[in-house]
């Protein structure tokens, strides 16, 4: 059985919420939202099926519901984070993979990309390179699952939270 790799990414793009927003705090001298209430931080753990990890709970019940991080909030398309629209909200319950259990799927991947020259025409390479990339999209989206990104550096770095699987404890992840 052959994947259908355009389908499964486009089904897997279905997780981001674009035009998530402006970042309402944290970039200028703005004061950071007030802290949620416990309420409010049942909701968004029982919408998002998760539970955040200890230390953020704690600055969202404590210090602000953003400021130097993207802010948590409620909005029309349900509780999110402002500015964020990489986030796979359809994968924030799948256990965030540690990186050596797709390194050697990577590498194949890689291995596999289609090159021009390997090919007698133009149309069969780009309708193989198109295969191929959709395929590399699915897996880019699986290598952040259970993640959030949660604070924008620019130039596409950007901080994840890893809020589900055994790494949710860990220190944030920076990602390029």
């Amino acid at each position: 059985m052959t994947t259908d790799w355009a389908a499964e990414y486009r089904r897997m793009l279905q997780g981001h919420r674009h035009g998530a927003g402006e970042r309402t705090t944290g970039r200028h001298r703005e004061e950071p939202p007030a802290p949620l209430t416990t309420a409010e931080l049942r909701e968004a753990e029982e919408e998002l099926g998760i539970t955040f990890p200890e230390d953020y709970r704690d600055h969202l019940l404590r210090r602000s519901a953003g400021g130097r991080i993207n802010r948590l909030r409620r909005d029309a398309a349900g509780w999110g984070w402002d500015g964020d629209s990489d986030t796979n909200y359809d994968l924030l319950r799948t256990d965030f993979p540690h990186p050596d259990s797709y390194r050697a799927y990577e590498d194949d991947l890689d291995d596999r990309e289609p090159l021009e020259k390997d090919f007698a025409d133009g149309a069969a390479f780009q309708a193989a390179w198109d295969d191929w990339d959709n395929e590399y999209g699915v897996h880019q989206e699986r290598k952040t699952a259970g993640a959030v990104y949660i604070q924008e550096h620019g130039c596409g770095f950007s901080t994840l939270l890893v809020v589900t699987g055994p790494r949710t404890s860990t220190p944030p992840t920076t990602r390029c």
